[in-house]
This record gives structure tokens, C-alpha cells and sequence, in this order.
């Protein structure tokens, strides 16, 4: 086929979560090699954290196909389908079963797709833990130069093969750039589900974010939100922000927003958030960005990661009129282009090329080797068969007995439970975990 023709290239992405379907999704379209259209279909496992018909509209990735899996499912629909790329956005746990289940459906062949995975965002915990789960994959991205020191330093550490980690930027990074300030000047806090993870905390900043607003009538203050009440993302939120405001005396320049970060951040003049991806984001555009210090500055928080950023401030800072100023080589190292070009010079755009490249040369290969996770029952006798378990996997990857029948659609009983079961699981999290937990700081 000529250099130039266009060739289709058949994708698909199996995400556990809305934030990981945006990275996954948006991953496979910044990945695909030169001169080629992608289709594109979407897997979503099923389980606590499968993202709502609101949260998927929201992304804004639209799939050719979409369809909810169980794991077995998903493997057995891998059997099948002539895929050329198959990127795995899952939790740690989740792309390590996988990887052994795929290990065994494609036992023998020759040919197989590209397995690519990664992370969703900051990667400021369980570094060692996570990248050993993600190990065996064909590319493990590396969302920034940082990020692909350190992944290189524990699989090299560990006698694993580190060849896999490609370094890239985060794939929802772009919008325009910050030009000046908005009328009226809006300032947005950006809150996350799981951090802080206490009700007196949570309260605080809420608090603090509504003295803001009232110490500057002349602001905007925007509480953008992750999730509705009964939805969940990534991480579990048991005190939601929308339920803590209720019975607030808001003053009228403070609301609450839904809705793509992209759009908000369209009307931002002041980003401000605990640790979330939104501050890399923010920066991006080059607009103001602080990351919050009043709960200190702790691995828990995830604010450590931003040591060196310039970004951390206090409210009583912003209250006082304070602007940050962040330092351009931290930023650099974090893929951000507001910083410079990643490594290796170019664009935010020409992030993705050794990740191209390196999909190309697979496929353009004779054969496809065989996938081998740094896990295996030899190594890990004790921990990785019940991470395997968990998704119905025996500790060789195959399918354990009961596990679902793959192509068959539940019928309208099933469907029935299992959404009941997902509302009394999400009732559970957010209403009576909290109760119980009160109940044994008495």
C-alpha cells in the first residue's frame, strides 16, 4: 500500500471508570499511527464505578461501538475480534488480570494487537504497586518525562523489562490559551471525590471556597463538581460536596457547575484544587493555577506532588489577592507544554510520536511476541492469584467455573437486580459507611 493511503485501524479501549474511558479513549485516538482513520469500540467492565449515559456524554468520545462487559466477557470477545490496537485503562488489579487473561485466549498465535496501557493522571501513590500491575503490556505510557524516569527506574529495578515504557503527555491536555482575565474574574475550585477523605475537611475547604466568594463580591466562585449524587468515578465519594452545601447560606456569585473541565476552564482565571489532573490542565493554558497547602502538604493529599511547581498557596492567600507563579522546568517535566517542549523538543502534539512509532513497528512486525507480566504464579504465588480471582480468573488465566457466559444478554430480572444492587452498594458508600464511621470515633 502507498506511504500515503489511509489505512483503518481497528481499536478498542476497556475502561472501569468515566475518567479512565476519557484517558483510554481519548489515548487511542493521539496514538494511532500516521495515515490512519481509527475505529473505535468501547468496552466498559462492569462494577461499581461504571460510568452512567451523563458521565459518557460528558467525555465527549464518541465510540463506533459501546458495550458493558464483564471481564470473561471481555476476553472472550478478544478471541474473537481482529483488533490492532487494544488499550487497557483499568486499575492496576484490573489491567494485570487482564493481561494474564489475554496471555492464555492468545496462547499460540502469531498475531495479536498492540496492548497499551497507563495511567489516568498524577501518579503520586502506589508507584511500585501499580507499574509491576501494569507490567507486560506491549507500551506503558508515561504521561511525562518525570513519570517515565521513575517507571523506568522500578521495572529496572525489579529485573523487569523496562522497554515498554513510552514516554507521552496526557491526552485531554489543549483548549485555548489563557489571554487575561475574564468579567466578571471567575475562580474555580476543582474538587476530587476522594480527597480530603474526612467530612471536617471537606467542610473546610467548602467553607473556605464560600468565604471567598464573599470576600470578593466582584469574583465568580465555581465549585466544579466530578460527579452527581449516586454516580461514581475513579475513586469512591462518600461525602459529596452537593449534600455538605445543602443548608448554606451561599452568597449569589458562588455556584455550583457540572460539565466537561475543558469548558470550564474556557471561563477560568484562577484554578484551584487539592491535587487533581485539572491543575496540569490549567496549566496547559498557562492559567493561574494553586494547589491548596491549608491540609498541609502530605503524600495522602497528593499535594506533594506539586513541591516545586510554584502553585502552593492557602486560601488566605488568594483571600489576600496572591498569584502564582509556576516554575517552568518543573512544569516542563510534567509533560505540560506551558512549560516547554517534552523531551526531545517539538510540540504538545509531537508528544505521541515515540508512541506512534512504536505501534507502527509492531504491527509492521512478522509476529507478535507472547505476553509476559513481571507477575506470574511463580513470582507472586501469594498475591497474584487473588487478583486474578476477583475477576473470575484461575491463576493461569483461565476462566473460573460460573463464571458469566460471554454474548449473552441478561434478561430483564437480572438487569433489574443488578441495578438494585448498584444503588444499595452507592446508597452503602455514601449514607451508611459515613454513620457507621461516626459511630466508632464515639
Amino acid at each position: 500500500m502507498p506511504a500515503s493511503a489511509t489505512q483503518t485501524l481497528r481499536v478498542a479501549v476497556l475502561a472501569d471508570s468515566d475518567t479512565r474511558w476519557k484517558w483510554g479513549s481519548l489515548t487511542a485516538n493521539r496514538i494511532a499511527p500516521a495515515n490512519s482513520d481509527i475505529s473505535l469500540d468501547g468496552y466498559l467492565l462492569r462494577g461499581r464505578a461504571t460510568p452512567t449515559a451523563r458521565q459518557l456524554k460528558e467525555v465527549g468520545v464518541t465510540a463506533d461501538s459501546l458495550r458493558e462487559v464483564t471481564a470473561v466477557e471481555f476476553l472472550r470477545a478478544m478471541e474473537k475480534e481482529p483488533y490492532d490496537v487494544l488499550v487497557l485503562s483499568l486499575v492496576g488489579g484490573g489491567v494485570q488480570a487482564m493481561l494474564h487473561g489475554l496471555a492464555r485466549a492468545w496462547d499460540g498465535r502469531t498475531e495479536r494487537p498492540v496492548v497499551v496501557t497507563g495511567y489516568v493522571g498524577v501518579v503520586y501513590e502506589k508507584l511500585t504497586d501499580g507499574l509491576l500491575l501494569r507490567h507486560g503490556a506491549d507500551l506503558v505510557l508515561a504521561n511525562s518525562r518525570q513519570d517515565a524516569d521513575r517507571f523506568k527506574a522500578v521495572y529496572d529495578g525489579v529485573g523487569a523489562d523496562s522497554s515498554s515504557v513510552t514516554e507521552v503527555a496526557l491526552p485531554f491536555l489543549g483548549g485555548d490559551t489563557y489571554t487575561g482575565e475574564h468579567d466578571p474574574y471567575t475562580v474555580v475550585f476543582a474538587v476530587q471525590p476522594s480527597v480530603p477523605d474526612n467530612r471536617r475537611d471537606r467542610d473546610y475547604l467548602l467553607n473556605r471556597a464560600i468565604q471567598h466568594a464573599r470576600f470578593h463580591p466582584n469574583r465568580e466562585v465555581l465549585l466544579k463538581l466530578r460527579s452527581k449524587p449516586g454516580e461514581h468515578t475513579t475513586h469512591i465519594e462518600e461525602l459529596p460536596y452537593q449534600k455538605l452545601v445543602q443548608g448554606k447560606d451561599l452568597p449569589a456569585n458562588f455556584s455550583l457547575v457540572y460539565g466537561h473541565m475543558g469548558d470550564v476552564l474556557d471561563r477560568t482565571d484562577l484554578l484551584v484544587t487539592i491535587s487533581s489532573t485539572a491543575a496540569l490542565e490549567s496549566l496547559h493554558r498557562r492559567i493561574p493555577t494553586v494547589v491548596l497547602t491549608d491540609l498541609g502538604i502530605r503524600e495522602g493529599l497528593g499535594n506533594h506532588h506539586f513541591v516545586g511547581s510554584g502553585c502552593l498557596a492557602s486560601w488566605d492567600q488568594l483571600d489576600a489577592g496572591y498569584k502564582p507563579v509556576p516554575d517552568a522546568e518543573w512544569v516542563a517535566r510534567q509533560g505540560v507544554m506551558a512549560g516547554g517542549p517534552p523531551s526531545g523538543g517539538g510540540s504538545y502534539e509531537t508528544a505521541f510520536d515515540a508512541a506512534r512509532e512504536r505501534i507502527a513497528k509492531l504491527l509492521a512486525g512478522a509476529d507478535m511476541p507472547a505476553l509476559k507480566p513481571y507477575y506470574t504464579p511463580e513470582t507472586a504465588p501469594g498475591y497474584l492469584p487473588g487478583i486474578l480471582a476477583r475477576h473470575h480468573l484461575g491463576p493461569d488465566g483461565t476462566p473460573l467455573p460460573g463464571a458469566p457466559a460471554a454474548d449473552k444478554e441478561p434478561g430483564p430480572v437480572r438487569q433489574i437486580v443488578r441495578r438494585a444492587a448498584r444503588g444499595a452498594y452507592r446508597h452503602g458508600v455514601q449514607r451508611v459507611a459515613p454513620v457507621i464511621r461516626r459511630m466508632g470515633e464515639l
